[in-house]
């Protein structure tokens, strides 16, 4: 005798299914919390939106393969424990130049870095660029943005950006 499924049993099969699929982008990556964020230096604030890489394979995927990002837009890089002096970023499969800033846990800058693509197929002839400071967290943006705007070590990074961007 066969014994009839009960239709709650399939619908709650699936929705199991379903919550461990990850919502991808047009390009079939995985899409990033994002969040609103503002750069606060003494004299200016600047808003701009970041995604959030927090596990450790989005932080390692970072920005590889794309080809360009917006003006105003970054990559806000987060870890639950400080980050030595040596530890650093690569740019293995990452297509676009990058500057990055090394956070302390209060979001303030502790070194900036330029970084540019590095054309190896090989990851290990990519070069790394340490920190050279502790810090907690990273944030990495298109070249230049720091320097065109003033934001240098000292100056700090608000996340969610709440009102640090009201002026």
């Amino acid at each position: 005798m066969m014994r009839r499924s009960k239709p709650w049993i399939l619908v709650f099969g699936l929705l199991a299914v379903l919550a461990g699929c990850e919502t991808t982008d047009a390009n079939g990556q995985a899409e990033l919390p994002v969040i609103k964020a503002c750069f606060v230096t003494e004299n200016e604030r600047y808003s701009v939106t970041l995604e959030v890489a927090s596990e450790d394979k989005q932080r390692q995927k970072g920005l590889m393969g794309r080809t360009h990002m917006d003006v105003n837009a970054g990559m806000l890089f987060t870890y639950q424990n400080e980050r030595s002096a040596g530890h650093g970023f690569w740019m293995f499969q990452t297509l676009i130049p990058l500057d990055i800033g090394y956070l302390d846990r209060n979001g303030v800058i502790v070194s900036l870095k330029s970084m540019t693509p590095c054309p190896s197929s090989r990851g290990r002839d990519c070069p790394n660029y340490p920190s050279g400071q502790p810090f907690w967290n990273a944030v990495e943006m298109n070249a230049g943005y720091f320097e065109e705007r003033g934001i240098g070590v000292g100056d700090r990074l608000h996340w969610p950006a709440g009102d640090a961007c009201q002026h």
